[in-house]
């Protein structure tokens, strides 16, 4: 008699990715949107923000670090220029990351989870570090000389008053998360890929280097602050071990006879240690 019952198995494979994918996607969107809301409890302290300011500037002419105006004056030899800047500042950061994320989710497992555990170390320190030292921008900073970019040529993503921005916190800019999400995108592009040319995915967190600090949105030191957490939760997170095939590798050598199912019928097996017996024939011609 025939069953009319269908087997449970083929089944659970689909609705176990379609949990597991559903988990990754409450679990990042839930911590960015905690992230979020923590960085507006800094915003009301205008006056240690801009006191923060001015000792990041002097700091950094202490250490002759090059001026923000130098790079901003590149950018204002042309309104095109400037103002796709302004629209990388403002429309690269968080597409780009989300497309990364999901291409290591649906390529890249175990690389996935190293860079997802990364970036949570990385955007939890951040916010850490956004509530203890509130800092204003430079494009808020008179002493540094910068005109504001993006409200001057647009397009952009913040208030012209800080106080006025119920949806951003402007005086979290160090450390500088465009920076430090872009360098952790390159690297790790650079970690699951194999191409020859993978290392021109460093050419992201340069451009996005030169955009924020060319706008007037972060110091030089919001950038190296950045690398520096990168570096720590690069170093704590574990880095993936996995023997999927690289795709990009191409396919290598095939297996040799299945282990499970031995080898085929009139096959020699070696022994390590003895010779091979020759065949029948080599044999019979030896003996001649």
């Amino acid at each position: 008699m025939t069953s009319h019952t269908t087997p449970a198995e083929p089944a659970a494979g689909p609705r176990a990715a379609r949990r597991r994918l559903i988990r990754e996607l409450l679990l990042v969107v839930g911590f960015f949107a905690v992230y979020k809301a923590g960085r507006l409890l800094s915003t009301d302290r205008t006056d240690e923000a801009f006191r923060n300011a001015a000792r990041t500037w002097d700091a950094e002419r202490f250490l002759h670090l090059p001026g923000e105006g130098a790079v901003q004056r590149l950018l204002l030899h042309g309104d095109a220029l400037v103002t796709t800047a302004n629209t990388y500042y403002a429309g690269v950061h968080f597409p780009a990351t989300a497309l990364f994320l999901i291409w290591l989710y649906v390529r890249r497992p175990a690389h996935y989870l190293w860079t997802r555990r990364v970036l949570a170390g990385l955007t939890g320190a951040a916010l850490a570090l956004h509530l203890a030292f509130p800092l204003a921008p430079p494009r808020l900073l008179d002493a540094a000389g910068l005109i504001d970019t993006a409200q001057v040529y647009g397009p952009t993503v913040y208030k012209a008053a800080p106080a006025e921005d119920t949806l951003a916190n402007q005086f979290a800019a160090m450390p500088s998360l465009h920076f430090g999400w872009a360098l952790m995108l390159a690297l790790g592009m650079i970690a699951a890929t194999s191409s020859r040319w993978r290392f021109l995915w460093l050419l992201h967190p340069l451009l996005t280097l030169l955009v924020i600090v060319g706008t007037a949105n972060h110091y030089w030191l919001d950038a190296v602050v950045a690398a520096v957490l990168l570096g720590a939760a690069l170093l704590l997170v574990p880095k993936p071990r996995t023997s999927d095939p690289d795709p990009d590798r191409g396919a290598g050598p095939g297996p040799g006879p299945d282990a499970r199912t031995g080898p085929e019928p009139g096959q020699d097996i070696p022994v390590r240690g003895l010779p091979r017996p020759r065949s029948a024939d080599a044999a019979v011609g030896a003996g001649r």
